[in-house]
Order: C-alpha cells, then sequence, then structure tokens
C-alpha cells in the first residue's frame, strides 16, 4: 500500500464521519478492508483505491468507511460506569423529573446496541422506581450495518456472554434460531437511527443523560469542539453526559464541568451542576 492510497483512504474517512486515520492506527486499513477486497476480487488498497469513483462501484466508498469505523462493544461495557448510573444518576434523574414522569436518552455511537440494551435492562431492574414513566432511549450510530443489528435485537451465543450474566441473559432474552433475541418489554424502550454526530441533531427533543463513550477518541481538537457543541444543542439544561473513561474536555468546551468523584460523568456549567454534586459523597 503507497503513501497516495493510505491518504486517499484516510480522507474518505476524515470527510465522512470526521474520525482521523491516524499512522499509527493505519495498520487496520488492509485488516478492515480485506472482507471487501474478497468481495470485488481484488488483492490490496491501490486497486481498491481505484475502483473508488468509477460507477459500476457506487456504494463501494460507504462500504470502505463501515468497514474502518470501529464497532467494538459489549454489554454494560466499563461495568463501574454502569453502576455509577445506577446508583447515583438515574436516582438523580428521578428526583429532577418526579413531576413530569418522563426519561430521555441518548447513547451516541451506539454500534449495535448492547450499550442501549444493558441501559434498557437496567431500568426494568429498578421497575419500582420507574413505574408509570415514559422511558425513550434513542441508538445513534454513523454505521448502517451497525444500526440494523441494532433494531433487529439479535445476538450470537458468544456476543450475549460478552458481559452479561446468565441471570439477565434468561430474564431479557429470548433463545430463537437465530441467535438470543431481546424480548418485545426491552425492545419497547428503545429506538435506533443512523446519525453523524457532527450533523444537526434531528428533532428528537432534549435529554436527561447523553452517553457519548470512546466516540471522540479519533477526532482532532476541532472536530471535538464541534461534537461537543452538537451535544449541548440536545443536553437538558440539568442533564448529565457521560463520556469514554479515556476521555476529556479539557481545550474542547467550557460548557460542561466534571462531576466531582464521577467517572467520565460531567454537567453543565453555566448552572454550576456539577459543583453542587457529588458522586463519591452518596
Amino acid at each position: 500500500m503507497n503513501a497516495g492510497s493510505q491518504k486517499i483512504i484516510a480522507d474518505l474517512l476524515s470527510a465522512r464521519t470526521g474520525q482521523q486515520l491516524t499512522e499509527d492506527r493505519s495498520w487496520r486499513i488492509g485488516t478492515a478492508l480485506s472482507g471487501i477486497f474478497r468481495q470485488i476480487g481484488i488483492s490490496n488498497v491501490d486497486q481498491l483505491v481505484c475502483l473508488l469513483d468509477q460507477p459500476a462501484y457506487a456504494t463501494l466508498s460507504q462500504q470502505v468507511v463501515e468497514a474502518l469505523l470501529n464497532n467494538e462493544t459489549y454489554f454494560f461495557r466499563d461495568r463501574a460506569m454502569f453502576d455509577q448510573l445506577a446508583k447515583h444518576v438515574l436516582p438523580e434523574i428521578a428526583k429532577q423529573r418526579q413531576e413530569e414522569k418522563t426519561l430521555s436518552i441518548l447513547s451516541v455511537g451506539c454500534s449495535t446496541g448492547q450499550e442501549v440494551l444493558s441501559l434498557g435492562m437496567m431500568l426494568l431492574e429498578q421497575k419500582a422506581r420507574w413505574a408509570g414513566w415514559k422511558i425513550d432511549i434513542t441508538g445513534t450510530d454513523i454505521s448502517h450495518g451497525a444500526i440494523a443489528t441494532a433494531r433487529a435485537g439479535t445476538y450470537s451465543q458468544f456476543e450475549i456472554q460478552r458481559g452479561l450474566p446468565v441471570s439477565q441473559m434468561l430474564a431479557h432474552f429470548n433463545e430463537t434460531p437465530m441467535g438470543w433475541e431481546a424480548n418485545e418489554d426491552l425492545r419497547a424502550l428503545m429506538r435506533f437511527r443512523v446519525h453523524n454526530l457532527l450533523d444537526p441533531m434531528p428533532a428528537i427533543g432534549s435529554f436527561d443523560l447523553i452517553l457519548c463513550r470512546n466516540v471522540l477518541l479519533y477526532f482532532d481538537s476541532e472536530t471535538r469542539q464541534r461534537a461537543f457543541a452538537r451535544l449541548m444543542e440536545v443536553l437538558h439544561p440539568d442533564g448529565w453526559i457521560m463520556l469514554g473513561a479515556g476521555e476529556t474536555i479539557i481545550g474542547h468546551t467550557d460548557e460542561l464541568a466534571l462531576v466531582k468523584g464521577g467517572i467520565g460523568l460531567y454537567r453543565p456549567a453555566r448552572s454550576d451542576l456539577a459543583a453542587q454534586y457529588e458522586v463519591c459523597a452518596r
């Protein structure tokens, strides 16, 4: 693979998704695209680049982008973060919304749906707290393939066992010839849509809680600033944002403040809500 071909692929990914394919990640290109090579009967990236602008391969660029996206996920990924939501954040939101009895959550970069389903299971297992509430969990991802899987809500034996104990698997999923399918109670809480975080948010209201974990890792500083601006457009004024444990707002936005004692947990800075709340104090 010559440097010119590598740059074309990197520029394509950046233009479509905002993700930067840095030099230390360039090793992924050949591996990630190997399935496309086999499908169209070529053997390398240089040949692939030659086909990208040919009318007979109109969908090839989208296939390349989808193949390069990192859709790694599993149920209750980073369990401590979910524990934090269950023990501290969701009870606080329940107090905040006690009159309206509405709960709206957004999972950005939801991949194949395991994060959204994990949230749904957590809420279903707190039935007394959420009885009579209107709950909506929206999962978005730039990958059409990932969203199709999320909507199907069916997982292989390997996928269902990643992060999910047997008790929850049996309580929330049904075994079918196609795999383990999320049951109706769980599926009723959620919806999925294809969306690029850098694009204007669709008219889907504001959210009490936004999870945007491990999405910003592959953005440059300017793109992260754009991403935070989009998130703030749909975050409720007294809402919560959870980033990945290795992500930060420093240098990218001054509209959020870190919640003391939290793991990747932020609240709107102008309301001084973050200063008022301390996870470790509960």
